[in-house]
């Protein structure tokens, strides 16, 4: 007995080294970022004004400052922690042939879902949507996302969709790997 506890506690010592070891050579491999120099913010800021002060700058702020631009931006708060947390959200699918307006038939497939009495947006190539178009409206999925846009031409927050599964089955899952984890 006192041979098979020590063995139990010696192979427990000699794992958590493993873990140990095993997260400070994942910690030495993440690159460091470098912070931004004076004159990198510097130029930054410039170009963000001369950009709102151009014409769809100003579309832009016009459109942020509406009742529209600010509904969208609220329908971001209540997600946001979700969204930082990669964290998997209940969903109802709302649309399914949504088109924006004088959008090409070939273009994007968006997928529409209400998550807590909220409206958004999904927007996918026709390949990546294969697997979802056999969604229909009322269908109840789990969503996970890293991160959602806002656009003056859209009327939802636009989320990416990175998972979605339905009846714990797997419908699509974003490839990170390529696209430079985007």
């Amino acid at each position: 007995m006192k041979k098979f506890i020590s063995v139990l506690v010696l192979s427990l010592g000699v794992l958590s080294m493993l873990v140990l070891a095993n997260r400070e050579i994942n910690n030495e491999t993440k690159p460091a970022l470098k912070p931004l120099s004076i004159s990198d913010k510097k130029a930054n800021l410039d170009q963000r004004k001369k950009w709102e002060a151009s014409p769809d700058g100003i579309h832009y702020k016009k459109w942020e400052a509406s009742a529209e631009g600010k509904k969208v931006q609220a329908s971001y708060h209540k997600i946001m922690n979700d969204l930082k947390a990669f964290k998997a959200m209940e969903a109802v699918v709302t649309s399914v042939t949504f088109k924006r307006k004088n959008a090409k038939s070939s273009g994007p497939k968006w997928l529409v879902v209400r998550i807590n009495k909220e409206e958004y947006m999904m927007q996918f190539i026709p390949k990546e949507f294969e697997n979802l178009k056999n969604l229909k409206v009322n269908d109840t999925i789990l969503i996970k996302s890293r991160s959602a846009g806002l656009s003056p031409n859209h009327p939802y927050l636009i989320l990416s969709g990175d998972y979605i599964s339905q009846n714990k089955k797997v419908l699509f899952k974003r490839d990170l790997s390529k696209n430079n984890r985007c």
